[in-house]
C-alpha cells in the first residue's frame, strides 16, 4: 500500500513538474510564438543596491498550489527544485507565512538587472507575476587625465569619466582657498592657463546612491622667474653686509649674482645661500671696495629676470 501511494505521489509530482516546465516555457521571451509578447503592464519595480540582498516578493495561492522563478530566458526555480547554479539565489519566506514564496539573491550586481517572473501554478492554469529588478550602482570613477605640466599660457584639457547607474553626474573644482567650481562637464578646458590656476584640481561623480567618488588631477604651470624683491641695507666699514633677493619661477630658478658687470663667488668672505625662491649674498668685513652696485639675476629654461641695488657706505655718528 505505502509503495502503491509512494508511486502515485511520484507521478503526481512528476506530471507537476513536467506542466509546470511547459507553463514556464510559455512564459519565457524565446519560446514565445512569432508576434506574441509577454504583457508588462503590471510589473513590480523592486529597487536594490549593488552589493546588497534583494528579495523579490510571492505568495501561493493556497497550500495546494506550486510556484516556479525565472529570469529572462532560464528557469531558477521550479517549486523547490533549485535549477540555477548560482549560489546566491534561494527561495525565502517570512516566519509562520507557508504561503510566501519569495526568491532572494545576495550581493546584487548590475547583472541581476532585469525582469523576473513568479509563476503561480493552481489547478486551472498558471498566473505569472512579473517584477523588474532595479539594481542602482554607486558612482566610480574609471578614467581621468593624468597629472600634467605646461607653459603659462597654454591650454589645457582635462577628461573624468564615470560609470554608475544612474548615470553619475561630473563636476570639477580648483582645490584653493576659493575652491571655484565649474560647470557639470566630463572634458575641462582652460584656455591660456595662468600661473594662478596651477594646483590640484577635483573630478568628483555623484548619483543619488552614495557619497561622491573623486579623483584629483595636478597641474602645475611654468613660467619664467619674476624678482619681486631684493633689499639691501647700508652698512658701516668692517660690518657684515647680508644683500636678499626673492623670486617665484617653476621650475624653480637658479640664481646668480653680480657688483657691476663681474659675476660674485664664494669665498675671501663672501658666501651665497639660495633656496627655491631666495637667495643670500653675505659679504663680511666689508672694505670700501666693496660698496657699490649689486645686481641679482633668477633664470630658468623659460627665461630670466634680474635687479639691481646699491650697497651704500652708513656713516656712524
Amino acid at each position: 500500500m505505502d509503495i502503491m501511494i509512494a508511486v502515485q505521489d511520484a507521478c503526481v509530482s512528476g506530471h507537476w513538474l513536467t506542466a509546470i516546465i511547459l507553463s514556464l516555457c510559455c512564459l519565457l521571451p524565446s519560446c514565445l510564438p512569432a508576434g506574441q509578447t509577454v504583457d508588462y503592464s503590471s510589473v513590480e519595480s523592486v529597487v536594490s543596491r549593488q552589493g546588497d540582498t534583494a528579495v523579490l516578493r510571492c505568495y501561493l495561492l493556497d497550500g495546494i498550489s506550486k510556484g516556479a522563478w525565472l529570469n529572462r530566458s532560464s528557469i531558477i526555480f521550479a517549486g523547490n527544485d533549485k535549477w540555477s547554479v548560482d549560489p546566491r539565489v534561494s527561495i525565502v519566506s517570512s516566519v509562520g507565512d507557508k504561503h510566501e514564496y519569495s526568491l532572494q539573491i545576495t550581493k546584487v550586481d548590475i547583472t541581476d538587472d532585469g525582469l523576473y517572473t513568479c509563476s503561480i501554478q493552481s489547478e486551472r492554469s498558471p498566473r505569472p507575476k512579473l517584477l523588474n529588478l532595479i539594481v542602482k550602482v554607486p558612482p566610480k570613477i574609471y578614467d581621468i587625465s593624468s597629472d600634467i605640466t605646461v607653459n603659462e599660457g597654454s591650454n589645457v584639457s582635462l577628461i573624468c569619466t564615470a560609470s554608475g547607474k544612474p548615470e553619475p553626474t561630473i563636476s570639477w573644482r580648483h582645490i584653493t582657498p576659493l575652491g571655484r567650481k565649474y560647470d557639470s562637464v566630463e572634458h575641462l578646458n582652460i584656455t591660456g592657463i595662468t600661473r594662478d590656476q596651477a594646483g590640484d584640481y577635483e573630478c568628483s561623480a555623484l548619483n543619488d546612491i552614495a557619497s561622491p567618488d573623486t579623483k584629483t588631477v595636478k597641474v602645475t604651470v611654468n613660467f619664467a622667474p619674476t624678482i619681486h624683491e631684493i633689499k639691501i641695507h647700508g652698512i658701516g666699514l668692517g660690518r657684515t653686509a647680508l644683500l636678499r633677493c626673492e623670486a617665484t619661477a617653476v621650475p624653480a630658478p637658479t640664481f646668480e649674482w653680480y657688483k657691476g658687470e663681474k659675476r660674485i663667488n664664494k669665498g675671501q668672505g663672501v658666501d651665497i645661500k639660495s633656496l627655491s625662491s631666495r637667495s643670500v649674498l653675505t659679504v663680511t668685513n666689508m672694505t670700501e671696495d666693496r660698496f657699490g652696485n649689486y645686481t641679482c639675476v633668477a633664470s630658468n629654461k623659460l627665461g630670466m629676470a634680474n635687479a639691481s641695488a646699491s650697497l651704500i657706505i652708513k656713516i656712524q655718528p
